[in-house]
């Protein structure tokens, strides 16, 4: 038994530490257009690159995918709001009673991967992490929904007081969400100046962060990620799209979402429900079976009868619009892309093409010398940004 321990504990030795930070609606084009200098510093270091999301460019439905490496079309977290065909429920981040029912997740997150096979996790705060997924939460985790939430200083620190443990006791892994700047591009549009702010400032605890470990005698062993989930674009009131001026109450069960919107309809109904939004200018219409395979969408049976996709900064919604910003769109959009940097002793200096976010979950393996679970990503597609 002693002898298994010292192997595990070598093993772990020889192991670097990989530190993966997400920053919520983090567009990747902030760094060219604010001011931004430890960013560009790792850009400059390290691989500047970005990230395609998966469909939709929403916040739960891909930090699970980063953490699962699977289109939420296949690890379940559709929308971050959905109608369950099975028992009529729906899943929606407010409701605790879904939010947290580890049927709504599929695969196999990163964190559970890395125990399975013996290594040690933090996780702070992201989306999914704080879920009883196949049994297991990660070795150290929050719960989001606590009253009181730990600051970002707090979450930094925690990292540090990680990464100081013991080497028997440190996570060889560790993930943490801020929900910045994504919270000010959401209330002011991406190119305010609040937002640019909430870039800067996020830029300036990222370096804390750095710094902090770099004062650690197993910094050199360090691999430093940050990225995000999404991107953001401008909406404004002219850009609406009336739903009931087209539809029929009838018709439907009900609606869930604006970008995109799944529709739930009556039996029998769909070609009706098609035909009266088929000529709606500035949206795409498709019946489930219908999605473009591209975007990887329509085969969990939580997706929408009908899925009504507003062209970029559009909304299909009869609620009031207001000036802000806005996502969930198709990735090829820009806008919607998001910001990747990385440095550390397994990376290169390198500007690589935006690339699928689902590859993270297989580069993350890789770096901590694990097993892959199934996935939807491939390590060969950014095999060159790693030494």
């Amino acid at each position: 038994m002693l002898a298994c321990f010292a192997t595990l504990l070598h093993a772990q030795s020889q192991r670097n530490y990989t530190v993966v930070i997400s920053l919520d609606g983090c567009r990747w084009d902030y760094p060219q257009t604010f001011d931004t200098p430890f960013f560009d510093w790792m850009a400059s270091q390290g691989v500047e690159s970005g990230l395609l999301p998966s469909f939709p460019s929403k916040t739960f439905p891909n930090h699970y995918a980063l953490a699962t490496g699977l289109y939420p079309d296949h690890h379940g977290i559709i929308a971050n709001k959905f109608l369950c065909r099975e028992d009529g429920s729906v899943f929606s981040l407010s409701n605790p009673d879904t939010k947290f029912n580890p049927k709504f997740y599929g695969g196999e997150p990163i964190w559970i991967t890395a125990q399975k096979q013996g290594l040690h996790t933090a996780v702070f705060y992201w989306p999914g992490s704080d879920v009883k997924v196949k049994g297991m939460y990660p070795n150290k985790y929050y719960l989001y929904d606590q009253k009181t939430q730990i600051t970002f200083d707090e979450r930094v620190n925690g990292i540090i007081e990680e990464l100081k443990k013991p080497e028997e006791n440190r996570p060889q892994l560790i993930m943490a969400y801020f929900e910045q700047p994504d919270y000010n591009g959401h209330l002011y549009g991406p190119q305010s100046k609040l937002t640019r702010s909430a870039a800067m400032s996020m830029d300036s605890l990222m370096q804390r962060l750095y710094s902090g470990i770099q004062q650690l005698p197993i910094a050199g062993k360090v691999n430093f990620i940050v990225l995000s989930d999404h991107g953001m674009t401008l909406t404004e009131p002219s850009r609406q799209i009336p739903v009931m001026s087209c539809l029929k109450k009838e018709w439907l069960i009900q609606i869930e979402g604006d970008v995109p919107a799944n529709i739930y309809v009556q039996p029998d109904c769909e070609d009706s429900v098609y035909n009266a939004l088929k000529e709606t200018d500035h949206v795409k219409v498709w019946k489930r079976k219908d999605i473009p395979a591209y975007l990887h969408y329509g085969s969990n049976e939580n997706v929408g009868d009908i899925v009504v996709l507003p062209d970029l900064g559009w909304l299909f919604t009869d609620k009031k619009v207001t000036t802000g910003g806005v996502h969930g769109y198709d990735h090829e959009y820009s806008d919607m892309q998001a910001m990747f940097r990385a440095v550390g002793p397994d990376f290169k200096h390198i500007k690589h093409p935006h690339f699928r976010n689902v590859n993270v979950y297989p580069l993350l393996c890789h770096l901590l010398g694990i097993a892959q679970s199934k996935n939807d990503g491939c390590l060969d597609e950014i095999r060159d940004i790693l030494k």
